[in-house]
């Protein structure tokens, strides 16, 4: 907690201004977004996509940004890793709880959009939170993932956003999961963030509880994630010190 503190009040996330930013930031991303499907679509992009948009890049940016985070939390702590004792997965999993303090804003913002949008609000929004935590799952072992690929291959960080913006792109957040052409639907399967992100679109767009396949692939995939990642970090971190 206090790690993410530091990194937090770093990135003047303590100021007014430093908080707008973190906000501003996926919902001009969102604005560009949205002006560019509507474009493509003829202006048809249906009621309520902006929402959908805007709810989708804020949860992806949740994901992405520890991710970012997390890739460089273990080699920028070299003096901490080689002169102290304790759980290296620590400073991975401090990337989640400063992508956590920075996901809580948007959330705040997405509601107006939510309520002019006209979007149902019923007891299916509950969802949400069980659905944060999953993202709070993913989030925590692609962090301890990246961290410890990046001891090894410090390409890695550079290479990331390219992976990330192709990701999303791949991700149902420019568009419904309902509209992946029925031969790529498996795609959705495969990918980890697409059942969550279904499910969550599900929730705040549809106000419906997520479809019985994201309840099941969802967690699952987040379970695998989680548990493979911190196996494998466990595993190598002996190697640290060493290779730092």
């Amino acid at each position: 907690m206090e790690l993410a503190r530091t990194n937090l009040r770093a990135q003047h996330y303590d100021t007014l201004f430093g908080k707008f930013w973190l906000v501003l930031n996926p919902l001009l991303l969102s604005g560009v977004y949205f002006v560019l499907i509507d474009i493509v679509r003829g202006g048809k992009s249906g009621p309520g996509f902006f929402a959908h948009l805007v709810a989708g890049i804020f949860a992806y940016h949740y994901i992405s940004g520890a991710v970012r985070s997390g890739v460089k939390s273990v080699t920028s702590g070299g003096k901490l890793v080689m002169n102290s004792a304790f759980p290296r997965v620590l400073l991975p999993l401090s990337s989640v709880i400063v992508g956590f303090k920075q996901f809580l804003p948007t959330l705040i913002i997405y509601i107006p959009i939510h309520f002019i949008s006209g979007l149902p609000t019923n007891w299916s929004l509950l969802w949400v939170f069980p659905l944060v935590l999953l993202f709070t799952v993913l989030a925590a072992g692609l962090c301890m993932l990246v961290a410890a690929l990046q001891v090894y291959f410090r390409d890695l960080r550079s290479l990331l956003p390219y992976v990330l913006r192709v990701w999303l792109y791949a991700s149902p957040v420019l568009y419904y999961a309902s509209h992946v052409p029925h031969g790529y639907k498996w795609l959705l399967v495969a990918n980890p963030l697409a059942a969550p992100l279904s499910a969550w679109s599900d929730v705040l767009h549809g106000g419906h509880a997520p479809a019985s396949w994201t309840l099941i692939v969802g967690p699952a995939w987040g379970i695998v994630i989680l548990v493979g990642s911190l196996l494998f970090f466990m595993s190598r971190e002996r190697e640290f010190a060493v290779r730092l």
